[in-house]
């Protein structure tokens, strides 16, 4: 009996022990696996929205930026996980099986798992192209939707609204590269140093206007007569279109003056012609547009102004399929602006007219002029407003200057309209015939830097560095943008 209760006794406790003994075995087999994994399993975590991942934890799973493309919100992008140190594939992973090391394979919008022996695929939310399509809905922003208008209405924006931007890729020309430039305008050949006034180029803001192109300039004018009527600052934008039309000329052998004159201010009327296009692009000089002659007032012939009757060339400028008209620098003269015993109408001289009356009088005879001999369906009339002068200290003939002007006027400067552009408005609207207004004016009031100045000359015929010219403008510079706008119009307007 004591026997078998002390077998009983040390049954008991040997059974006890090694319950114990288990117990403490497995209390120290978990604590070393959970200090290992602790050790080995290492996370970086971005705050990006990761839960759509199916809350799955992997430890085995790395995803480099490199492996994804850029998304505004990142998902897993910048998560890197590094795997465990035990990569013998005896430990199994939550949602997938892994026994070995896996790679990182991209495709559209699923992150997929691959080793050797099994795959499995992690599911990305299915929203990339969706919120791309969303982005697509709202609306645009501001920029966006400036930039659509840009590419749509480009023939419908103002090019007058800009500004001046410096352009490492001007000029169009030079000096050296044009022989059509006469001395007047040519600054550069006359000693000028300054070049900066070649590099500004007019942005306009609401639109995004093609650069000129000549190429296809001649193409548009091939076979067909482009001219120029009006005064010298006509024909400074007259001549800075030869230029601009002649870079793309291969064999300057094919562009000559019809009758071989030679462009100075003396000789105004000139025909280009242009052989490889059948194109002729031509000059004829007229002040006022209307008729200067000469009426016998008291006992002496004086010069008048004919303000109801055409200048003589008109008869030549009939036929042309682009005409570009300008009037208004002789209208600031003494004697157009005394108007006392000049302006005449038949038979009358006016003892004294006002100025704008003679003006708005002598565009209404041009006017009617265009309204009788220009057929729309042929012919495109334009009319380049008038263009400023920046004389400082008096006028051209009583020591007025801009020779020290080499920066253009600042972006915060206010452009003036003038009354004579008011006046040319009014009368353009009472015609028949459709007339393009080139406004010019407000954009050329910025550029004080770009009249010939003192170098309208050579060093060797200047008469005086009391005169200068601070009414035409050096070429390259200002007019090539007066024709870039003739070029847009042209192009779009078609």
């Amino acid at each position: 009996m004591e026997r078998q209760r002390s077998f009983s006794i040390k049954s008991t406790s040997v059974f006890f022990a090694l319950v114990i003994t288990t117990i403490s075995s497995a209390i120290v087999f978990f604590t070393f696996l959970l200090k290992s994994s602790s050790s080995n399993a290492n996370f970086q975590i971005d705050l990006s929205p990761v839960s759509a991942i199916n809350e799955t934890t992997t430890t085995n799973l790395r995803i480099s930026d490199s492996s994804v493309s850029p998304q505004p919100n990142p998902i897993l992008i910048s998560t890197h996980f590094t795997p465990p140190g035990n990569t013998s594939g005896s430990a199994k992973i939550p949602d997938f099986e892994h026994k070995t090391r896996g790679e990182v394979l991209v495709k559209e919008d699923k992150v997929v798992v691959t080793n050797i022996t099994s795959v499995k695929v992690i599911e990305l939310p299915r929203n990339n192209g969706e919120e791309e399509k969303k982005k697509s809905e709202l609306p645009r922003s501001k920029g966006e939707e400036e930039g659509k208008k840009k590419r749509k209405r480009i023939e419908e924006c103002d090019v007058t609204n800009g500004k001046w931007v410096y352009d490492s890729d001007y000029p169009l020309y030079t000096n050296a590269s044009c022989p059509f430039i006469d001395e007047g305008f040519a600054c550069q050949s006359n000693g000028r140093l300054d070049l900066d006034y070649m590099k500004w180029r007019w942005e306009p803001r609401d639109c995004d206007a093609p650069r000129f192109n000549a190429t296809k300039m001649l193409e548009m004018i091939r076979g067909k007569r482009l001219v120029f009527v009006g005064d010298s600052i006509n024909r400074n934008q007259w001549e800075s279109m030869l230029c601009m039309l002649f870079q793309a000329v291969k064999d300057p052998k094919r562009v000559y003056e019809t009758r071989n004159r030679r462009i100075t201010k003396e000789k105004g009327n000139y025909s280009f012609r242009f052989v490889d296009y059948k194109c002729t692009v031509e000059f004829y000089v007229t002040h006022f547009l209307v008729r200067e002659g000469k009426a016998k007032i008291g006992k002496k012939r004086r010069e008048t102004l004919r303000i109801d009757a055409m200048d003589r060339t008109s008869s030549k400028w009939k036929g042309a399929n682009i005409l570009v008209f300008n009037t208004a620098h002789w209208w600031s003269h003494y004697k157009t602006k005394s108007g006392i015993n000049y302006y005449q109408e038949g038979d009358l001289v006016h003892p004294k007219l006002d100025v704008s009356t003679a003006f708005k009088k002598a565009l209404q005879t041009w006017s009617s002029w265009v309204d009788k001999n220009v057929d729309p369906k042929r012919t495109r009339v334009f009319f380049r407003s008038a263009a400023p002068s920046h004389f400082r200290g008096g006028e051209w003939n009583s020591g007025g200057h801009c020779t020290e002007a080499n920066k253009l006027l600042n972006q915060t400067f206010k452009p003036s309209y003038s009354g004579k552009n008011i006046i040319v408005e009014e009368v353009l609207k009472q015609m028949k015939t459709p007339v393009t207004l080139l406004n010019v004016s407000g954009l050329s009031q910025y550029r004080i830097d770009a009249h010939p100045s003192i170098f309208g000359a050579k060093p060797e015929n200047r008469r005086s560095q009391a005169v200068q010219d601070c009414s035409h403008w050096c070429l390259p510079g200002v007019p090539d943008t007066w024709n870039h706008f003739l070029y847009l119009h042209l192009l779009h307007k078609r």
